[in-house]
């Protein structure tokens, strides 16, 4: 069954609710979720124990649909429409902070979004509903530049081949639709065996990211929540693909004291006192009976870190293996 079938059917089951409420317990205190999407951390975190949840959406649509519920935990959820890059700015001396990494089972579910290639709407794949589209890059980008965010935002190996059919179809009309944009993409791939992904996964994952400049948001978010947690304050994020997993694990590395480059072309490290020590030392997975209970887990990893009394700093989003545009795809 595709993985958005599957999300269609249980879309409010939160990813690795249970093993991050775990490595965090006890939870006490103020707590921000920073992606709040259809609000199973924040339910979770506030059944949990904490005192208060400052829950974070830049989505006005996922306040609108928790209307239902909130009203039961009273002043302890308290809702701010707005990026996580910036919950500094809404918090400071957080005891913690979650940040779920994927895009909301509700945003693939409304085929308007623009989101699914599984189901016809505008190509639009904007989070906070306003700003320049998906339709609006695709049409207007230039063939390399394409080229480029397929192959470094969603590691699309056919991202030329790619990028030179959607100018070919272009030239003819608009690409406006999300189907009719997947259509252009499988007939530059193989036919997937059984098990494979759809053949237009990478490049919509790209195109989205670049749409909603999630990598940057995820750099800047990660800085930001170093600035608003309390010494003692536990961040946990919930990766879901290779590149954004890389950047939060070196990211961690580099703030617990590890020094190094990402790359070669990146600026070494200097040596500084730890503003991060590292809870889970490696990245914590879905068990058989998440991944039976909710397929769309499989891919999913946590990471925790634990906020020093070191003063907040600075580092430059290459160390942690944040993609730079700039080379052509393949």
């Amino acid at each position: 069954m595709a993985a958005a079938e599957t999300q269609v059917e249980k879309p409010h089951i939160p990813v690795l609710l249970r093993p991050l409420l775990e490595a965090v317990a006890p939870v006490t205190g103020v707590w921000l979720d920073g992606t709040f999407g259809a609000g199973g951390y924040t339910r979770g975190l506030l059944e949990a124990g904490a005192c208060k949840v400052i829950g974070v959406d830049r989505d006005p649509l996922a306040f609108e649909m928790a209307k239902g519920w909130v009203a039961q935990f009273g002043d302890r959820l308290v809702l701010q429409q707005g990026v996580f890059s910036r919950m500094d700015e809404y918090a400071s001396g957080l005891d913690g902070v979650v940040l779920d990494l994927g895009v909301s089972s509700m945003q693939l579910d409304q085929a308007e979004r623009g989101f699914s290639f599984m189901k016809d709407g505008p190509l639009d794949m904007r989070m906070s509903q306003d700003g320049p589209s998906a339709a609006d890059l695709v049409n207007e980008a230039s063939e390399a530049e394409l080229a480029d965010i397929l192959f470094h935002y969603g590691e699309e190996r056919a991202s030329r081949r790619i990028a030179k059919a959607v100018i070919k179809a272009r030239a003819e009309a608009p690409i406006t639709t999300t189907l009719a944009l997947a259509e252009i993409i499988e007939s530059c791939l193989p036919r997937p065996k059984p098990g494979q992904s759809h053949p237009a996964t990478r490049s919509f994952q790209a195109l989205r990211i670049a749409v909603n400049a999630e990598y940057d948001e995820l750099f800047q978010g990660l800085m930001a929540a170093e600035r608003a947690l309390k010494p003692g304050g536990q961040l946990a994020v919930v990766t879901f693909h290779s590149i954004e997993d890389r950047m939060v694990k070196r990211f961690f590395q580099a703030r617990a004291g590890k020094t190094g480059r990402a790359n070669r072309y990146a600026p070494e490290l200097e040596q500084e006192q730890p503003q991060f020590t590292l809870k889970t030392r490696k990245a914590v997975g879905p068990d058989a009976q998440e991944l039976q209970d909710n397929p769309r887990a499989r891919s999913a990893k946590l990471r925790v870190a634990i906020r020093t009394e070191a003063p907040a700093g600075e580092i430059d989003a290459r160390a942690i293996g944040m993609p730079q545009l700039g080379g052509r795809g393949k």
